[in-house]
């Protein structure tokens, strides 16, 4: 039997055991620092999930007062749980036990159980082992369902039939091919074959745990590979269909058009090289996601895909209403890296013009640093020489970008002359007068004209009051 004492040795550990030899209880860690532990996961220790034959919420509560008097524990009755935080690790307490699942939910009905018992409900072989805590067995690793040879060959799998562990949580499915993505591992064949035929039990779960599940896989270094799985599956399509409806290509009189699935992923690879940003991946995830509704066949033309990116800015909303995901700003961050990402890229096939760089800053503002980094992470054409062009023309994008900034201050752009100095200047009352000047203040800035400062734009205002017949105060 392995021993892994060697590597236990925060005094959190020594007194969970002192305290579990004093009540007679056999206590655990378990779970994810067990497994990232034998992986040798360099990790920083933020959790840790404690087992013991006899009450969670009692061992925590009196390591608790072992280790510091006043140490606040928190307890969940309904779960049979408690944790306290030491040492800025959060250490979570629950009792063995055995679950019992109804076919129309995910919340299992709760019964004291054995170790055993307990390690049988885990999710999967890698994430049953258990290492002791009490003192006559210290570090002993404790494996029933051989996950250390999981772990070195680098399978998922579950400790019972796949089709009652994902039948009984479906949860874990997302959970599976998340921990696929992020670990690098491979689901084992008859694991894999049953979320395909379970994935309809997806249904049950509550939007927000399938969509903690999405972000993981996002953030992985290669969400690839976990889009690939779930779509595999059928997960995907349940769970994301206007991202499932991406994949395919059509052909017509021997025109076809790339397959946008795949594309869109090789984006979303390219793009969590460069940001961990969520939500700019996210936009990465969602740039193309209108164009199955946009696409339509032009005898002349070929495949178009006429205005999708505002078609998806319009799209997203309701997207993340769905998955339950924050309708706040990070919502319009990626509404506006979707309706923008085709800017940088027309720029980079044309010539670059001051006029068109100063547009383009005053509509990105203080986002135009993460949407050049979308735009370049688009650029997927295996066309070498095309990469090179696009990639010059778009450093220098960002080379006109940094000296129009430097000299015309656009981002968050704020009108030098305001619709109050205007009535003032003219002697107006609110009127359309008022927005024709201002527009063609904005309008003179960004085509060059005249530079973002008040002196320019107050004279640029007289002259277009002028223009309009009216006449200043002083006249």
């Amino acid at each position: 039997m392995q021993n892994l004492k060697e590597h236990i040795t925060h005094l959190v550990f020594k007194q969970i055991g002192a305290v579990s030899d004093r009540q007679g209880n056999d206590t655990y860690i378990v779970g994810g620092f067990v497994r990232d532990l034998l992986l040798g996961r360099n990790r920083q220790l933020s959790d840790v999930d404690i087992v013991t034959v006899g009450s969670g919420i009692e061992l925590a509560t009196r390591v608790a007062a072992a280790l510091r008097p006043g140490l606040k524990v928190s307890v969940f009755h309904n779960f049979g749980t408690a944790m306290f935080r030491y040492d800025e690790i959060d250490f979570e307490f629950v009792g063995a036990r055995r679950e019992s699942y109804r076919l129309e939910s995910r919340k299992p009905i709760v019964e004291d159980g054995t170790l055993e018992d307990d390690q049988q409900r885990r999710d999967f072989t890698i994430n049953a082992l258990a290492i002791c805590l009490n003192s006559n067995r210290f570090g002993d690793l404790l494996d029933p369902f051989d996950g250390v040879t999981d772990l070195e060959n680098r399978i998922l799998k579950t400790p019972l039939a796949p089709e009652i562990t994902f039948s009984d949580d479906p949860l874990r499915m997302m959970r599976a091919i998340r921990f696929a993505t992020q670990l690098d591992f491979v689901i084992e064949e008859n694991t894999l074959a049953a979320i395909e035929s379970q994935s309809k039990r997806i249904e049950i779960v509550s939007k927000e745990r399938v969509s903690d599940e999405i972000n993981k896989i996002m953030l992985s270094s290669k969400p690839s590979v976990g889009f690939k799985l779930l779509e595999k599956t059928g997960l995907l399509a349940l769970i994301l269909p206007e991202v499932q409806n991406l994949k395919g290509r059509e052909t017509i009189n021997g025109i076809g058009h790339k397959d946008n699935f795949y594309h869109t992923l090789e984006v979303v690879d390219r793009i969590s090289k460069n940001t961990d940003n969520l939500w700019l991946r996210w936009s990465a995830l969602l740039h193309d996601i209108a164009k199955p509704v946009t696409k339509r066949f032009d005898q002349r033309l070929g495949w178009t895909f006429h205005a999708h990116n505002f078609v998806g800015e319009r799209m997203v909303p309701k997207m993340f209403e769905r998955l339950k995901l924050p309708l706040n700003e990070k919502c319009k961050f990626v509404q506006k890296m979707v309706s923008l990402h085709m800017r940088p890229i027309v720029l980079s096939e044309e010539e670059v013009t001051d006029s068109a760089v100063r547009r383009l800053l005053f509509d990105a503002g203080d986002d135009i640093d993460d949407l050049m980094t979308l735009c370049e992470a688009d650029i997927t054409s295996k066309n070498p020489d095309k990469v090179i062009k696009y990639m010059a023309n778009f450093q220098l994008v960002r080379e006109k970008l940094k000296d129009i900034e430097e000299r015309d201050a656009l981002r968050n752009f704020q009108p030098p002359v305001t619709g109050e100095l205007i009535m003032e200047t003219f002697d107006l009352k609110p009127c359309r007068e008022i927005g024709i000047i201002k527009s063609a203040i904005k309008e003179a800035i960004l085509e060059g004209e005249i530079h973002n400062n008040y002196e320019e734009a107050y004279q640029y205002m007289l002259k277009k009051g002028a223009e309009l017949k009216l006449v200043t105060k002083e006249n």
